[in-house]
């Protein structure tokens, strides 16, 4: 049966379309399991990871350069602690002269976020001496710092204000600036920082890590935290896959064994199940999970079970009842009681296998709708607050007003991704409808 139903497949050329992305999808989702173990994914997207702090802020897709006339700047780093030969050593009495020089090429058309400085110093009691130097590609030399150093501290342009005295209200600019050009542009070359450290006790180190923080950022860009949107992106996809074919699954299946149950034995069981799904019918979904969401948890789990269990009463099961109660006077029916078939073989043999065909479309259509379930609890706030998801980073961007701010890649990326997904399994699944509904076969 499924070798013929490939073969129909082939005639539509929807199911191509829809069974290609679905693939891609699949293998993305593979790609990101194996990629990004889940652990390190919910450390880079809760807290950054620890490399986060040298992603820029709020900075948009690198690819958006190729429709720029003037290109922004991607972010660059360099590290004496990653490339231990850009530092030099010379002993002097009591301590040392460690010298670190960081060579970079900017080429970019705008200015960068920031020019950031991370500095490492190992010491004792006395702190290691530091001068740090910028040389600019025509020559110039300017100086960006002279003082102690105590560890773990932080030297950003932008925020120093002996540095705005002395180069005005954006450092980082007038540090890279063209002295030639009106309005200020950069000026394009290879520039040196050259950064002196004077210790004062024996076994005393200092390393450095210089970031010039870009306006553009990898595939996807980055956000208010720093966090690569593209690790959201690409564990959004397993994400939504799995809770949308898991309801999907676990709704229909149950769903369908409920109405055979209540069909075959009829009497008090049918009625109460009936009962039961004209009381859940009328029960607010969506309230429901909020308050579910609301007042006990919010993980993904207990959303899918709650999902599961309050559409397994539901419209669908009158419609199985419907066909079940037709097939319940088929001639074979007879049969499998006259040689002795029990309840159960009857119910899972018999009558569940001969609506599976038909079900298969409504299962394949059910898919996005629950993926867009997900998403819509995660924009009002309710989503899995572990879990990095498409519904997450739409939330977070229009909680930091990026559609005010032209920040559009934060939203349209996710937004984009999720109608993807919607349509590629509702071309799958109504190409599937036109070939196992008797009905429409052939039109």
């Amino acid at each position: 049966m499924l070798l013929r139903t490939f073969k129909e497949l082939r005639r539509y050329p929807s199911a191509i379309v829809g069974l290609s992305i679905i693939a891609v999808l699949v293998g993305l989702s593979i790609y990101a399991v194996i990629s990004i173990p889940y652990a390190q994914a919910v450390e880079m997207w809760r807290g950054g990871g620890t490399a986060g702090y040298r992603l820029p802020k709020i900075a948009a897709p690198a690819w958006t350069n190729w429709f720029r006339d003037q290109k922004l700047p991607e972010t660059i780093f360099v590290s004496s602690i990653e490339h231990p030969e850009y530092k030099t050593r010379q002993v002097k009495d009591p301590g040392e002269q460690i010298d670190i020089a960081f060579t970079f090429d900017f080429s970019a058309d705008a200015f960068p976020q920031d020019i950031t400085i991370y500095f490492s110093p190992k010491y004792i009691e006395a702190q290691p001496f530091v001068s740090v130097t910028l040389i600019t590609p025509d020559g110039r030399e300017l100086g960006i710092y002279n003082g102690l150093i105590q560890a773990g501290q932080v030297l950003f342009a932008s925020q120093d204000s002996k540095l705005q005295r002395r180069y005005g209200d954006f450092p980082q600019n007038a540090l890279l600036a063209d002295p030639t050009s009106e309005p200020p542009a950069p000026l394009k070359g290879t520039y040196q920082v050259l950064i002196s450290a004077i210790t004062f006790e024996e076994g005393s180190d200092l390393d450095a890590e210089l970031i010039l923080y870009g306006q553009v950022h990898g595939i996807a860009g980055t956000d208010n935290l720093r966090r690569d949107i593209s690790v959201a992106l690409l564990w959004g996809i397993p994400i939504a896959l799995i809770f949308g074919l898991l309801a999907a699954v676990g709704t229909t299946f149950t769903t369908m064994i409920i109405a055979a149950t209540g069909v075959w034995f009829g009497g008090w069981v049918d009625e109460l199940i009936q009962r039961i799904t004209e009381v859940n019918i009328v029960l607010p979904f969506l309230p429901i999970l909020i308050m579910v969401g609301t007042f006990y948890s919010r993980s993904i789990w207990a959303v899918l079970g709650v999902t599961i269990l309050l559409n397994i009463f539901g419209g669908g099961i009158k419609t199985f009842r419907a066909n079940f109660l037709q097939i319940r006077e088929a001639p074979y029916i007879e049969a499998a009681q006259s040689y002795g078939a029990g309840n159960g073989r009857i119910i899972f043999r018999y009558l569940v296998p001969r609506l599976i065909p038909l079900i298969i479309p409504q299962l394949v259509n059910l898919i996005p709708g629950y993926v867009f379930l997900e998403a819509t609890l995660a924009v009002l706030g309710l989503g899995d607050p572990i879990l990095p998801t498409w519904g997450k980073v739409i939330n977070d961007a229009y909680g930091n007003g990026a559609l005010y701010l032209g920040y559009y890649y934060w939203i349209v990326e996710p937004a984009v991704l999720l109608m993807i997904t919607g349509l590629a399994f509702s071309m799958l699944g109504f190409s599937l409808d036109r070939i196992f509904n008797p009905r429409l076969r052939g039109q």
